[in-house]
């Protein structure tokens, strides 16, 4: 990454990620739902990617404020880590679930 990226960037990042996310995560439960497996998984599997950029957005923020020794606290990064701590959350409570109606069909 040549150009310096803000840690408003990355809280934004962070949001945008986690929100797609929670975006597929619900409409995959619509679709399973609606007994569509395949659209289901589809939608698991973008969502696991989107937490997975967001995650990675988020540990770069851990590794440069450990690395610059600076800690600096914003409204804007606690709620992008409540997005997406909320968010992943969400999925392992849907996963767990859909584990559990699959296997009483």
């Amino acid at each position: 990454m040549s150009q310096m990226v803000s840690d408003e960037q990355v809280a934004f990042q962070i949001i945008l990620h986690s929100g797609n996310a929670r975006s597929n995560i619900l409409q995959a439960l619509a679709e399973f739902k609606q007994d569509r497996i395949d659209q289901y998984e589809q939608l698991m599997e973008r969502a696991e990617q989107d937490l997975l950029t967001a995650h990675q957005n988020h540990f770069r923020m851990i590794q440069k404020e450990a690395e610059s020794g600076e800690q600096k606290l914003s409204l804007l990064l606690v709620h992008a880590e409540d997005h997406l701590m909320s968010t992943m959350t969400m999925k392992d409570i849907v996963k767990a679930m859909m584990e559990i109606l699959h296997k009483k069909k």
